[in-house]
C-alpha cells in the first residue's frame, strides 16, 4: 500500500491511526486529513519523537496495512 491510498481513504484509516497513536485525538486526525507530514508532526508533538522516528513509525504502520 502507498500513502496515496491512505490519503484517499483517510476516513477508513483514521481509526487505525488512532489505535496506533492513542494520544492523537479525533480532532487531530480530522485536521490531518491524510496528510503524512501533518501526521508526523502530530506524532512528534504528542510523543516527543524526532522527525525520523515519526517517519519510521508511519512507514512501519503503512507496511502493516
Amino acid at each position: 500500500m502507498n500513502w496515496n491510498q491512505v490519503e484517499g481513504n483517510w476516513e477508513q484509516f483514521k481509526g487505525k491511526a488512532q489505535a496506533q497513536w492513542g494520544k492523537l485525538t479525533g480532532d487531530d486526525l480530522d485536521v490531518i486529513k491524510g496528510n503524512r507530514k501533518q501526521l508526523a508532526g502530530k506524532i512528534q508533538e504528542a510523543y516527543g519523537k524526532t522527525q525520523e522516528e515519526a517517519d519510521r513509525e508511519i512507514d512501519a504502520w503503512l507496511h502493516r496495512h
